[in-house]
Order: C-alpha cells, then sequence, then structure tokens
C-alpha cells in the first residue's frame, strides 16, 4: 500500500487535483485508511497546479490545473522550465524540481523563467494550500481508483 500510495499523493502534490494512476490497481489497506491518511498529507500543505514531465533534457508543463496557481499566473502547457528561484532546470529531474518547490514552502513564492514559442517569459507564482474541493476530488479520485466498491461511501 506505502508505495502506490506515495506515487498518487506525490503526483496530486505536484500536479495538484491530478492523480497519478498507480500500476497496481489496488491498495492493500482500506478506503478509510486511505481517505485519511490523503487528508492528513494534504491539509496544510501548498501546490503549484502544474504536471511537469521529463522531457530529456530538462522538464516541461504537461498539464494545468484549471484555476489553479500555475494557469493564473501564466504558465502554459508546453513551456519549457528553464529556472525556478534562479536555479537551472535545464538538465533538472522532475526530482530536482520537487526539491525546488519543497524548498520554496517557507513563503510559497515562485519566479520561473520559460521558454515559449521561441522566447523567454517569466511567471512568478506563488504556491497554494489545496481547498476542501481539491482534497474531496482527490480522495475521490483514489477511492475509485483503488478502492472502487467504497468510492462513493465517502463524505
Amino acid at each position: 500500500m506505502t508505495r502506490t500510495f506515495t506515487r498518487i499523493l506525490l503526483a496530486a502534490w505536484i500536479a495538484g487535483a491530478a492523480l497519478l494512476i498507480a500500476d497496481e490497481p489496488k491498495c492493500n489497506g482500506t478506503a478509510r485508511e486511505c481517505e485519511q491518511q490523503i487528508r492528513q498529507f494534504l491539509g496544510g500543505k501548498r501546490f503549484l497546479g502544474a504536471t511537469i514531465r521529463d522531457r530529456n533534457p530538462g522538464l516541461v508543463v504537461e498539464a494545468l490545473t484549471p484555476g489553479g496557481p500555475a494557469a493564473r499566473a501564466g504558465l502554459q502547457v508546453g513551456d519549457r522550465l528553464i529556472t525556478c528561484n534562479a536555479k537551472t532546470l535545464t538538465s533538472a529531474t522532475p526530482r530536482e524540481f520537487k526539491q525546488i518547490l519543497a524548498d520554496a514552502r517557507e513563503n510559497g513564492k515562485l519566479r520561473m523563467i520559460v521558454w515559449r514559442r521561441g522566447r523567454y517569459e517569466v511567471i512568478d507564482t506563488k504556491l497554494e494550500p489545496y481547498t476542501k474541493e481539491q482534497i474531496e476530488k482527490i480522495i475521490a479520485g483514489h477511492l475509485s481508483q483503488s478502492h472502487p466498491s467504497s468510492a462513493g461511501a465517502h463524505r
């Protein structure tokens, strides 16, 4: 359960409300345990609202959470990340980008330079806490994928 659960939470953290569908179709824990763990993990956490994909080399925005911090700041699907908070991303891995986000937790501020359609763009945004609605959506997505018999039973 832990490996599958960790993958789901990391994806939610990076992508906002987007879930990474785990390789295994079900968790070993109960739906109630998963719901409690997701609530505990996401409560107070901040998110960017962007799914970032490894483009080898570098990172590219693959998807945005509608209305999320990244979308409101002007980040677009297809943007290639060049820097974030003065750290180079031209040959970075998703793990290194996650660390930059973790380092920004104190004030949540991000300044990114992206390459878009032949020119550089500066994007200023701020990580924001998950809303109750987003947490409910993440829980519902996990339950429908990993606990289909109890997906409609949570609060």
